[in-house]
């Protein structure tokens, strides 16, 4: 919980922004200069930026207050990602949303490969990735990629001349950052979910909510691409047990939400199409909730 009413804020209107990129942000100063100064350099689109800071207490509150074109918001607690996108989400001036983590680097052409999708859509029924470089994948729907593991030895001039080279197509279900999304349909679904606070599954809990408000368009897009630290910050926060959580709000694990119904990674092919699971998965599942019943999560 935290005291809505300390609440600090500046907002900062940028005429003729294409969309706004939302970035929390926990105290990682480095990476979150890194991450602007990416963006600076390697967007083509005017955009509005909003960075929400969790406590801040590392200069990184001094540092936004020096960057007029930035819009900020700051709770002095560290209040996790869901809570951070939300509140951050009452800064919003375009209509379209991108959410970025602070421990990325993003390559020239990202953000117009983004507008490209989702200017070729009809509507607003869309989710929709970029693609990230990373040098231990997460998944199957990340380019391997070494370029460094921090600050120090993030080797740049590399990246750039190599990062369109890497082998990639697009892919079936969005559900990480770098994403983007309508800001009708984020508020339809309401966010990000708080109970999945500080943050672990609460991407995956995203995009099942959009799943069950009718979406079926989660596409990754090869072609905007950003280099991946790494999940910086959640290396240093105490997490919630998302994975269980996971299981008690829809009756099943995140791995069948990404691996059967929006496949994560496969190559794209067009709207998902609703899901039938295989009799041994549904009573996989099954025993996964009588466990769950003897579990505290």
């Amino acid at each position: 919980m935290f005291n809505y009413s300390s609440l600090r804020t500046r907002k900062v209107v940028i005429s003729e922004a294409v969309y706004s990129v939302i970035i929390p942000s926990w105290n990682n100063l480095p990476f979150l200069k890194l991450c602007i100064e990416s963006i600076r350099k390697n967007s083509s689109l005017k955009m509005q930026i909003i960075i929400h800071l969790n406590e801040g207490k590392d200069g990184s509150l001094e540092w936004v207050q020096s960057q007029p074109e930035l819009s900020y918001l700051l709770t002095k607690e560290n209040v996790g990602v869901c809570y951070a996108l939300n509140i951050a989400r009452t800064l919003v001036e375009t209509e379209h949303i991108v959410y970025l983590n602070d421990d990325m680097y993003v390559c020239p052409g990202w953000d117009a490969a983004l507008m490209q999708e989702v200017q070729g859509q009809q509507g607003k029924l869309y989710f929709i990735s970029g693609t990230a470089i990373e040098r231990n994948p997460q998944s199957n729907c990340s380019i391997k990629g070494d370029y460094g593991e921090g600050i120090e030895d993030f080797m740049e001039e590399a990246l750039l001349k190599e990062f369109d080279k890497l082998p990639m197509e697009d892919w079936q279900g969005a559900t990480w950052p770098p994403n983007i999304i309508h800001r009708d349909l984020w508020d339809l679904v309401g966010g990000y979910s708080t109970e999945f606070s500080p943050g672990m599954y609460s991407d995956p809990d995203f995009s099942m909510k959009l799943w069950n408000a009718g979406i079926r368009y989660f596409k990754g897009v090869a072609a905007s691409r950003v280099y991946h630290f790494g999940s910086v910050s959640t290396k240093k926060v105490k997490k919630n047990r998302g994975y269980y959580q996971f299981i008690a709000k829809w009756g099943f694990t995140s791995s069948t939400l990404t691996r059967y119904i929006l496949r994560r990674g496969e190559k794209f092919d067009g709207p998902l199409k609703n899901y039938a699971l295989p009799v041994t998965l549904r009573i996989k599942n099954f025993f996964k909730r009588i466990d769950l019943l003897f579990r505290e999560y």
